[in-house]
């Protein structure tokens, strides 16, 4: 059907005959003329921005820890068919980078500037007080939805954020720096780097919401969304253009989806790491996406080959990549509904897409045997505890990361891995552009050049739009990207973004012409010395050693020039530094140095009438939660209070009108039973978590149970993460000992919770 020819009443009629509100409106002069009445008056209305007639629609879709050989479309083996349909219709950019991690990945592409000058030189919640890290994008560099709804646009924003300070998400806000802050008319998504997929936690517009039981997964939820957005838009003004921009959790960890799609690659994998970077480097190389004398590189070092592995070892180092390809694919196929969608309305052709594979490159945080959630215990490393989780390895139960060999198989042909920014396997990425009325050639390649800042001005100029100079009464700063408009008509043409910097936890590299020099900075991950300046002293700038490729005869960097050309060497190192203090990069940083380790000593109390999670920050000393409850009657069931999921948390609840408090590792499940029943009334229950990891349970100041349990506070982590529900269990159950959300059929009058002073990172 199209759209546009369906008849539409009512309230959608009523919302059509508005016209784009720009967010900056003055009060402008009448230009009229007023008289005595009515009829000696001439009538005259402010004139508002309305999108040009044949202004296209655009759909930025940007998914997370994807290497450059993961998908079919770029030779990998999983298949991603609607990515295909897209590059088979459009062009496949195969020299396209990132900057190798999740913020300033979106912070970049959303503002068309290089990270470290919009604050985000590292995540949010790693931020320092300098002006790279502050981790709040300035006003003064507007976002590309600010941009396009003073161009008369409708702007949404679907799936992870990832661009706000810890300390901004709670239901206190401030909220102009959320998505609906920084120019998009709906959101609905999540704030943080990552939720689980089957039990999300979600926040629509500004405001925590609840959807459980819920029975879809994220990729479903957000696409159904992104549907109706363009459905009730559509409907009440057909000729209304609109930004869409969908940022899937797919397929950053947990890796969660259903068995029909995780069992449709059952022993496809079989064949190990080694093979699979094999076999992509050959169907990249018939792909023509590698330059000519491209070679594959050894595997990373400490990586084990695959053929050594024990039999063990093989078979949960496999499922863990099936249940990986099954999400990718799942994700494709959700994102194809979507497509599909606008096809069937009549709004495709003229729609432009992007399609970023990957914020970053493959995942590094499995470790070398892969996790499951359950990493805070030691048995998240060890290879019997994985077996035994092997039927759990996609669903609920588990919060799950392959292991590191298959993260740089999925980055074929590049070494290295998300976030370690010297080297292409953490940055460069596939991108996708599919636009029928922009396109002529079909399917075609584009090796030019480009960076994340780049999308923005390819954007604009490929719509027509104008870029305001100030927004919302904020001087515009300059956008530091190169449109890449230029290459849809010349495969030919030579590269314009020339120059580009990369800097992430103290590693860094430089780009120029085809020349690359780099500097891999040691930091305390995967047995590494350890580097993080709270606790130990910093691996020493000084002694980082750089290297120095030549990309346009070694794209892969698989030949180290450093020895051979040290004066183009130091022509680059000395280039860094100029683009260094140009952008904010310095000063350089390890890892997770200069974050503040206050004296922590709080008190929260979470009142009456909460109904979906609330945020406490809880640090490592010892902590009391005091509910003060009222029972309205004889039998009570239900939860008082839980944080945390079937992969780690904590739960008080009754059931059969025994009260229970209990802790969950994400293996094994401790419960503390109350030694006495509660009867009718009020009644303070304290939770104490207690040196040498004790946990003990009282009611009305009286000891009702206790337990010794591993790791202490480690249970109530998620009181700063994914928060507390009160009165009943949201989003992933702690336990399924009961069916969540378990509503609690007393009162719960208010959650105090109280730490003593204890330095914390």
């Amino acid at each position: 059907m199209n759209i546009k020819k369906i008849a539409v009443t009512g309230l959608a009629i009523m919302v059509a005959s508005a016209a784009a509100w720009a967010q900056r409106d003055p009060l402008q002069p009448f230009q009229g003329k007023i008289g005595r009445t009515l009829e000696e008056s001439e009538q005259w209305y402010p004139p508002r921005v309305k999108a040009a007639a044949d202004a296209p629609n655009v759909v930025w879709i940007l998914l997370d820890d994807v290497g450059f050989g993961a998908t079919s479309t770029f030779g990998g083996l999983i298949e991603t068919p609607t990515f295909d349909k897209l590059a088979g219709n459009g062009l496949r950019y195969t020299n396209f980078h990132t900057t190798g991690i999740c913020s300033p990945t979106r912070a970049a592409l959303l503002t068309g500037r290089n990270a470290h000058s919009v604050a985000m030189g590292h995540h949010a919640e790693l931020g320092i007080g300098a002006p790279g890290y502050y981790g709040d994008i300035p006003f003064e560099a507007g976002t590309v939805a600010e941009i396009f709804r003073e161009n008369g646009y409708n702007t949404y924003a679907l799936g992870k954020w990832h661009g706000n300070r810890p300390i901004d998400l709670t239901a206190a806000g401030p909220f102009n720096r959320y998505p609906t802050g920084r120019g998009f008319d709906h959101f609905y998504g999540f704030l943080g780097g990552a939720t689980d997929q089957w039990h999300p936690v979600l926040v629509e517009e500004n405001n925590a919401i609840d959807i459980e039981p819920n029975t879809k997964h994220l990729n479903e939820l957000l696409v159904d969304k992104a549907i109706s957005y363009v459905a009730n838009q559509k409907s009440a003004n057909a000729e209304k253009p609109f930004f869409l921009y969908l940022a899937t959790g797919a397929t950053h960890a947990p890796h969660q989806v259903a068995p029909e799609w995780s069992d449709k690659y059952k022993g496809k994998f079989d064949g190990g790491w080694d093979k699979y970077r094999e076999d992509v480097f050959k169907r990249q190389q018939t792909l023509g996406i590698l330059p000519k004398g491209t070679k594959l590189p050894p595997r990373q070092q400490n990586l084990k080959a695959w053929d050594t592995l024990s039999p063990d070892e093989k078979k949960v180092f496999a499922r863990f990549f099936e249940v990986y390809a099954g999400f990718l694919s799942y994700t494709d196929h959700e994102i194809g509904r979507f497509v599909n969608y606008l096809e069937q309305i009549g709004e495709l052709d003229n729609t432009l897409i992007f399609v970023v594979i990957g914020d970053n490159g493959g995942s590094k945080e499995g470790s070398y045997t892969g996790t499951t959630g359950a990493s805070v215990t030691s048995k998240g490393h060890d290879i019997p505890f994985l077996v035994s989780q092997y039927g759990k390895l996609g669903t609920e139960f588990t919060n799950e990361n392959y292991p590191l060999g298959w993260s740089q198989a999925a980055n074929t042909p590049f070494r290295y891995w998300k976030s370690d920014v010297n080297a292409e396997g953490a940055t460069h990425n596939p991108l996708i552009v599919h636009y029928p009325k922009g396109i002529r050639e079909k399917g075609g390649i584009r090796t030019q050049y480009g960076h994340v800042i780049d999308i923005l001005p390819t954007t604009t100029e490929l719509a027509g739009l104008k870029i305001p100079t100030e927004i919302n009464g904020y001087p515009q700063m300059p956008l530091h990207g190169t449109s890449l408009a230029y290459t849809l008509s010349d495969p030919a043409a030579p590269s314009r973004h020339t120059l580009q910097y990369y800097e992430l936890h103290g590693g860094r590299a430089i780009y120029k012409d085809g020349w690359k020099a780099s500097v891999y900075h040691p930091r305390n991950v995967f047995g590494e010395a350890p580097t993080d300046d709270i606790h130990f002293n910093p691996a020493p700038f000084d002694k980082d050693k750089w290297e120095l490729y030549n990309l346009n005869e070694d794209w892969n960097e698989t030949n180290d020039l450093a020895a051979k050309n040290p004066q183009k060497l130091e022509e680059l190192k000395t280039l860094f530094d100029q683009e260094a203090k140009k952008y904010n990069v310095y000063p350089l940083k390890n890892y997770r140095a200069g974050l503040a380790a206050p004296e922590i000593k709080s008190k929260s109390i979470i009142l009456e009438g909460t109904t979906v999670k609330t945020r406490i920050n809880i640090g490592k000393g010892p902590v009391t939660i005091t509910a003060n409850i009222e029972l309205t009657r004889d039998k009570n069931e239900g939860v008082v209070f839980a944080n945390g999921g079937l992969t780690g948390g904590t739960s008080l609840f009754f059931q059969g009108n025994t009260l229970y408090y209990l802790l969950n590792d994400g293996v094994t499940e401790t419960l503390i039973t109350a030694s006495r029943a509660l009867t009718k009334g009020k009644h303070a229950i304290t939770v104490e978590y207690a040196p040498g990891n004790v946990v003990s349970l009282s009611v009305d100041g009286q000891p009702a149970g206790k337990q010794t349990v591993e790791g202490g506070v480690k249970y109530i982590a998620s009181f700063g993460s994914d928060g507390v529900s009160v009165g009943k269990d949201l989003n992933s159950p702690v336990t399924k000992r009961y069916t969540g959300p378990d509503p609690f059929t007393g009162v719960v009058k208010s959650i105090v919770v109280e730490q003593a002073a204890e330095k914390t990172l």
